[in-house]
């Protein structure tokens, strides 16, 4: 699988020319097997990228910038989307690419992670259910045990008397 990154070679651009740099660096970094595809130069890749962004993500002006990036034929999404994965530590992820060997966790898709926050929700702090009695139990402050202590003490004394 090689990932295609569509990028403008000659963009007058400040903001585009970061973004292409960033997500390249970035791939360079992480040994992403890639090709940059240049826009500016050959008409192919720029009519190809411009059909195969999915209309959804597409700006209002119809016109998607660069970069954009595929793995194959397969959008993976552009600098914005790229970034947040980035920054969720989910780039394999988001290029459709397994997890390079060693790796701690493979990226773990949204609903099952859900589902796992929801099983450990259903335990206790010791994985134990979790009684009726011990949920409705309210919090005791150590002004109120000290309170209750007293009380008892003059109660106690009261009856020895």
């Amino acid at each position: 699988m090689v990932i295609k990154v569509f990028l403008a070679s000659s963009s007058g651009s400040t903001a585009i020319k970061k973004k292409q740099q960033d997500v390249l660096g970035f791939l360079e970094a992480l040994k992403v097997d890639y090709a940059q595809l240049d826009i500016a130069c050959n008409e192919d890749n720029r009519m190809w990228m411009r059909e195969n962004v999915p209309v959804e993500k597409k700006p209002t002006n119809g016109i998607p910038l660069p970069p954009q990036i595929f793995n194959e034929e397969s959008y993976c999404g552009d600098y914005e989307t790229f970034f947040d994965a980035k920054e969720d530590n989910a780039v394999y992820a988001f290029l459709g690419l397994p997890p390079p060997p060693g790796s701690k966790k493979a990226p773990v898709k949204e609903e099952e992670a859900q589902e796992e926050v929801e099983d450990e929700e259903a335990k206790g702090e010791d994985d134990q259910p979790v009684s009726e009695e011990e949920e409705e139990a309210p919090e005791v402050t150590e002004e109120e045990e000290e309170e209750v202590t007293e009380v008892e003490e003059a109660e106690q004394e009261e009856e020895d008397e």
